[in-house]
């Protein structure tokens, strides 16, 4: 039996300047209002909570130029629900865009397998990466060469380069939640004011992660400086953010060798599915 090939598929979500005004979630959200014509059970069908329904109906109605959902008298929660026409025919738009793209994914794919660009699992796994939003300003990923269990907490390892690894610890219970094993791929993440920096050699610190490289860029603020270092020969940098102050008294500027340093306690990990 031939296994059958893997294919790219992916989710069309409409964003406008206030922000995300449509997505798969909220399309179907519509479709179980059309159906049910009551907000309770579309909510239940999605699924999602009832506040959440109307939350995001609320949204929608506040961007769209025409009202997508109107109350109707009667009914349970104090009244029913019904789409306008005008929300119909965003459905239908919407339905046939999200048709088109994932026929483009398609051609993608098939285009990705025939001139061997890449793998296309390999291809879908950086998509992934690339859409977890987080407010860490750090973000890596790698493979987890090696897993250190403690009574409470867990070391966990993770290869970003070879010549680039890094410290996570964690607790047993999030190492065990997330199925992190050796061999997974993971993503970690550091928040740039966990991040310290060190000019020269200073073996009195006690974290765990050090990472050496050249400072790239540097931008002043009005109390703190955003610092960024870049180490791997440019496939990886870490971003530091220090007071304008430490940046004077270090003697940084872009050029110079320098290192970040950052406990292992200060990453937090996911696990990419």
């Amino acid at each position: 039996m031939m296994t059958p090939s893997p294919k790219l598929t992916g989710k069309l979500l409409i964003d406008t300047a206030l922000g995300s005004f449509l997505g798969d979630k909220r399309i179907r959200l519509l479709e179980a209002i059309d159906k049910a014509g009551s907000i309770s059970q579309a909510a239940k069908a999605v699924p999602m909570s009832y506040k959440a329904a109307w939350d995001a109906v609320d949204d929608m109605n506040n961007v769209a130029p025409e009202p997508l959902v109107t109350r109707s008298a009667g009914g349970k929660h104090g009244g029913g629900t019904e789409l306008t026409a005008f929300a119909r025919r965003l459905i239908a738009f919407y339905r046939a865009l999200e048709k088109e793209s994932q026929l483009a994914l398609e051609k993608l794919t098939s285009n990705l397998e025939q001139n061997g660009v890449c793998d296309v699992d390999d291809f879908r796994q950086v998509l992934r990466r690339m859409s977890m939003k987080t407010s860490a300003r750090n973000q890596f990923a790698g493979p987890v060469v090696a897993i250190k269990e403690g009574v409470v907490d867990t070391e966990v390892t993770i290869q970003l380069a070879p010549d680039l690894a890094l410290t996570a610890i964690v607790t047993r219970e999030s190492a065990e939640n997330m199925s992190i094993t050796v061999g997974r791929d993971v993503l970690a993440f550091i928040k740039a004011s966990s991040v310290l920096l060190l000019v020269g050699e200073d073996g009195r610190i006690s974290a765990r992660n050090r990472f050496t490289g050249v400072v790239t860029s540097i931008h002043h603020g009005p109390v703190n400086a955003e610092v960024t270092l870049s180490m791997s020969g440019g496939r990886h940098v870490v971003t530091a953010v220090v007071t304008d102050d430490s940046v004077k008294r270090l003697g940084l500027v872009e050029g110079q060798s320098a290192t970040a340093v950052f406990k292992a306690s200060s990453v937090f990990l996911a696990a990419v599915d």
